[in-house]
C-alpha cells in the first residue's frame, strides 16, 4: 500500500504527521509489517523525535539554524546556491544532516514509537510550501 500526505508548512517549523500515519495505517487495515516515509523535497526532513515538549523542537530549530543560518548573515556569504533566496542553500544544508526516510515497525496494526516519540516533517524553508511524503506499508503477515 502507498499513498501520498500533503502538509502545508508557512515556514520552519516541526510538524507532527503521527496521527495522520496512524490514520492512514487504520484506513488501510495494516497489521503488522515496517512503514517506509520518505520526504519527496530536497530542503525539508523527517525526524522522530520528542512529542510532550515543544521546547524541544524550538531547541532543534534553534540549533539548526546556528550551524546553517540564511545566506544573508555575514558568516554565510560564501554560499552560492541563492536561487529561491538566502534561506535555500541552508535549508539543503539542514536536510543533509537530519533524515529524509523512516522506517517504523508496526505491530498489530500500530507504529512501535516509544512513549514520547512522534514523527515529525522539519520545514527548513521561510516562505509557505506544500510538501509530499511518500508512505508506503509493507507487511509482513
Amino acid at each position: 500500500m502507498i499513498r501520498n500526505l500533503t502538509v502545508e508548512t508557512h515556514g520552519p517549523a516541526c510538524h507532527d504527521v503521527t496521527g495522520r500515519v496512524s490514520d492512514w495505517l487504520r484506513e488501510i487495515g495494516a497489521r503488522d509489517g515496517i512503514v517506509t516515509l520518505m520526504i519527496r523535497h530536497t530542503s525539508c526532513s523527517l525526524l522522530i523525535t520528542e512529542n510532550a515538549d515543544p521546547d524541544v523542537q524550538r531547541d532543534l530549530l534553534e540549533w539548526l539554524d546556528r550551524i546553517a543560518p540564511p545566506a544573508d548573515y555575514p558568516a554565510m556569504s560564501w554560499l552560492r546556491h541563492r536561487d529561491e533566496g538566502p534561506d535555500d542553500m541552508p535549508a539543503h544544508l539542514k536536510a543533509a544532516v537530519l533524515p529524509v526516510s523512516l522506517q517504523i515497525p508496526v505491530s498489530g496494526g500500530r507504529m512501535m514509537l516509544g512513549t514520547w516519540q512522534g514523527i515529525h516533517l522539519v520545514e527548513h524553508r521561510r516562505a509557505p510550501h506544500s510538501r509530499q511524503i511518500a508512505a508506503a506499508f509493507h507487511s509482513l503477515g
